[in-house]
């Protein structure tokens, strides 16, 4: 059952996030890009990597709550594939074809980037 609380208290933690995210992009970011979406995501992806690539750094943690609050509940709230590709969509439907594709390939390549580093070089 502390598993559940957990993850409910990092998802609501992760969507908070996201959302206070999102507008500030949008207040820096006035254009067609989904900037909030795309540095969620990036930096979602990063995170993801150091907690599956480094349990070591949660080790003192013995039930495991902090990285079930944070891997499930604050990154499965703070990103959002759904949003990504109704974006894409979107960008698409307003003929911004290469837009939407510099947004998927960009958040493609440089998640897995990302997440290399976080797992690899840290």
């Amino acid at each position: 059952m502390i598993d559940v609380v957990a993850v409910g208290i990092g998802g609501f933690a992760g969507a908070v996030s996201r959302y206070l995210i999102g507008r500030l992009a949008s207040k820096i970011w006035q254009g067609d890009f989904p900037a909030g979406t795309f540095m969620v995501n990036l930096t979602g992806s990063f995170a993801l990597g150091v907690l599956a690539g480094h349990p070591h750094l949660f080790s003192a943690f013995p039930d495991g709550g902090l990285r079930v609050a944070l891997g499930i509940g604050f990154m499965g709230s703070f990103t959002t594939f759904s949003t990504f590709m109704y974006e894409t969509l979107t960008l698409a439907r307003r003929g911004k074809q290469l837009l939407g594709a510099l947004y998927v390939f960009s958040s493609i390549v440089l998640g897995l980037l990302l997440a290399w580093l976080a797992i690899y070089t840290i």
